[in-house]
């Protein structure tokens, strides 16, 4: 089959597009003729070495995705050659084993899921990670006050996004971090009630005008780098920060007493954590919030499956939603 081939941990330009062989359904395993994989920037940390997994190369990247059934392995129940399902994320995916991001991917059964009535097949390729991941960075501190203030970093992006229509369906103010103005309408179209530019030496000053007497309550930081501190600051008494990406790097110069006297917490998100029953108990739950608010994940790009260097460099661009790769023809 054709597939995209990481040759060895060196970024992206170890990518190879070449041939494998097709991948075996093993026990409770389907495999997946791929219609369409979403990109992540975790796809790209991996190929760098800046990921904690350590693949047997070739490795084939990809964390999510659909596709149609045309495998299923011993024990497999619930479903059939010819069906259509979509990726959630596993763990291992795109990680530990083989991902999507060639023409056939095997998939543990307890790992996929029907696509929602109503939605394409682009729209359900683009859901998975990033609304499991805004589902646990909104959820994981049990004590959040409803309706609380949700600052969004990076809200263009596909966990933006996802934290943005999560966020607004579960009552929250959410007010998203983007740089420039050329996408402040389109996000304030999804739910954000007011979007502002991190670039801008004032724009904490406009977040607190915004807010009169009210403090942020949690921040989804999906960037990293200076922002963080900066972010920090934005949050009031027993404030919370949801750890979800690094796209700038490391936080320099981060003093730990910022955290004292407001009793600030600081959590990691980490969608893998999900055991494959709460991931598709989670993955419903999101489902029926979306119907019920009219959302859909939202689609930048897509890529023809040669393009995907093309793809990837769109990612690192900064898209409005997810950016995806069609499985070959």
């Amino acid at each position: 089959m054709k597939a995209w081939l990481l040759e060895s941990l060196g970024g992206l330009k170890k990518l190879k597009l070449g041939e494998i062989a097709d991948p075996v359904a093993g026990e409770g395993e389907v495999v997946l003729r791929v219609k369409y994989a979403a990109l992540n920037p975790a796809d790209r940390y991996l190929s760098e070495g800046q990921y904690p997994a350590r693949p047997p190369m070739p490795h084939i990247l990809g964390r999510d995705g659909m596709g149609e059934v045309v495998a299923l392995g011993k024990d497999v129940s619930g479903w059939n050659v010819g069906d259509t399902a979509v990726v959630l994320r596993s763990g291992e995916i795109g990680v530990s084993r083989h991902g999507t991001l060639a023409e056939k991917v095997a998939v543990p059964a307890v790992s996929i899921a029907k696509i929602p009535r109503g939605w394409t097949d682009p729209q359900a390729a683009a859901g998975p990670l990033v609304y499991l991941t805004a589902y646990q960075a909104l959820n994981s501190f049990g004590d959040l006050p409803a309706p609380a203030v949700v600052l969004v970093s990076g809200a263009s992006g596909g966990v933006g996004v996802a934290s943005i229509h999560l966020g607004k369906a579960m009552g929250h103010r959410v007010i998203g971090l983007s740089r420039g103005t050329a996408k402040r309408d389109a996000l304030m179209k999804q739910g954000a009630e007011a979007i502002f530019d991190p670039t801008e030496a004032t724009w904490r000053k406009k977040l607190r005008e915004h807010l009169g007497d009210k403090k942020v309550d949690l921040a989804i930081d999906n960037i990293g780098g200076e922002l963080f501190n900066d972010l920090i600051d934005t949050l009031g008494n027993n404030g919370r920060i949801a750890v979800v990406g690094r796209l700038a790097g490391p936080v320099p110069q981060f003093n730990t007493a910022s955290l004292l006297f407001r009793r600030i917490t600081v959590r990691g998100v980490m969608v893998a954590a999900y055991a494959p029953p709460e991931a598709q108990a989670t993955w419903n739950a999101i489902v029926t919030m979306l119907n019920t608010a009219n959302q859909r994940p939202l689609v930048d790009a897509v890529f023809p499956f040669d393009k995907l260097l093309d793809a990837f460099e769109r990612l690192k661009q900064g898209p409005l939603g997810k950016v995806l790769v069609e499985g070959p023809r």
